[in-house]
């Protein structure tokens, strides 16, 4: 018996006979351990590819699995729309465990990157809208759910970036994973997962790996589908919010060049020649004239800057420094809120967890604090107590419980 290292929807070790276990056996024990819908909502990854039901009598080790080797398992599956196959949407207590299993199988990624790219812990993101609001979250579990979605997501672009694209797929299962996690009402607002499914054909492409292109197709309707709820028909809503400004058309130019390519290996010539005409039309549009590009550099922006400015505002020079200066204010803005928040965490990390592992809550700890108790003690009071203000004033003000805190 040979062992596999299962991480994602379910961690552990599976004792498997390569030479006599298929792929739709592992995805019946995955689902049967991570009590699943069924096999049907277990995708299985192995080295960046997904691993396809195919022939009934093909074993793991004739798909290049071997001993000891990792399989990630998530539950994103779709049906032949792409649309999700929830049944319901999973309790608040279940949603947390499969994030904290989500977080432990990301952990494990920090290892192979040394240079910190893929911290677990220190990161500090926001989910927008398409105007730049923040956008409100429901639960706790909503709210970590969709920091880890950020987080995994940011760092699949650093890998894309390295053109590491195997490692690359890795991550931006486990952030699929995560963003599933939260309430789909939320994600719909935005345009995060969407922009998730291109990286990820994108990956396809880069590796060039026609195995995934009946994936592909899928993930590419998927992303067009949820662009379009986000940003409107044609982007009517997004141009509207964004002062018209054209944030998407790179994004667009990647996803028709990607539909493109599929179409054509599918045999659809005519929608691939429909796809890769739109995309030569914005590839043309997003090329910036020296001069437009001279004028801002000699204002003092360096040349990544100007560019991507020029190219929001269709060419305007004009409407391109107005939005420079005012994403200058908004990145110290936002600089600040970061450096607040950091030293919030330091702080938090310095009081410990409750007994249920969360975090003190600064406000009430605040709060108690203006009342004249010492804040160290108000801390562990609110610590002992699960943030429950009350329960916590009644120890300060106890005089015996007083003195166990200090």
């Amino acid at each position: 018996m040979e062992k596999l290292r299962i991480g994602g929807a379910w961690s552990g070790v599976l004792e498997v006979e390569l030479d006599k276990w298929t792929v739709v056996m592992l995805r019946e024990e995955v689902a049967r351990r991570s009590h699943s819908a069924g096999p049907h909502s277990i995708n299985l990854i192995s080295g960046g590819r997904v691993l396809k039901d195919g022939d009934p009598t093909e074993c793991l080790s004739k798909l290049g699995i071997r001993s000891n080797g990792k399989i990630l398992a998530t539950k994103v599956a779709v049906d032949r729309d792409g649309k999700s196959e929830r049944d319901k949407f999973l309790s608040e207590e279940e949603r947390f465990s499969k994030l904290s299993r989500l977080k432990a199988a990301a952990s494990s990624l920090v290892n192979r990157h040394a240079d910190g790219s893929l911290s677990v812990e220190s990161f500090n993101l926001e989910l927008e809208n398409q105007s730049g609001e923040k956008v409100e979250l429901g639960s706790e579990t909503d709210q970590k759910a969709v920091m880890m979605g950020l987080m995994l997501h940011a760092n699949a672009k650093a890998l894309i970036r390295k053109e590491q694209y195997r490692d690359a797929l890795e991550v931006l299962a486990m952030s699929e994973e995560a963003f599933s996690l939260c309430n789909p009402k939320v994600i719909e607002m935005v345009d995060n997962v969407s922009i998730l499914q291109v990286d990820m054909v994108w990956c396809y492409f880069m590796l060039r790996d026609i195995t995934l292109l009946s994936e592909a197709g899928i993930r590419l309707s998927k992303a067009r589908r949820g662009l379009e709820h986000a940003h409107g028909k044609e982007s009517s809503r997004l141009r509207i919010l964004q002062r018209g400004r054209y944030p998407e058309i790179a994004l667009r130019l990647r996803m028709e060049l990607l539909e493109g390519v599929v179409a054509f290996h599918t045999g659809e010539m005519q929608k691939s020649k429909a796809a890769l005409a739109s995309a030569q039309e914005k590839y043309v549009q997003l090329q910036v004239p020296d001069e437009a590009l001279s004028l801002l550099i000699s204002m003092g922006y360096k040349e990544a800057a100007a560019k991507r400015a020029l190219r929001l505002c269709n060419l305007d020079v004009s409407s391109a420094i107005d939005f420079l200066v005012e994403e200058q204010a908004l990145k110290a803005n936002k600089r600040a809120e970061d450096a607040k928040r950091e030293k919030e965490i330091a702080e938090q990390k310095r009081y410990g967890t409750t007994p249920l592992r969360k975090p003190v809550h600064l406000e009430k700890l605040t709060g108690l604090a203006s009342m004249g108790f010492e804040k160290d003690v108000a801390a562990e009071a609110l610590r002992r107590n699960e943030n429950d203000t009350q329960k916590a004033l009644d120890d300060l003000t106890d005089p015996e419980t007083n003195s166990s805190l200090q």
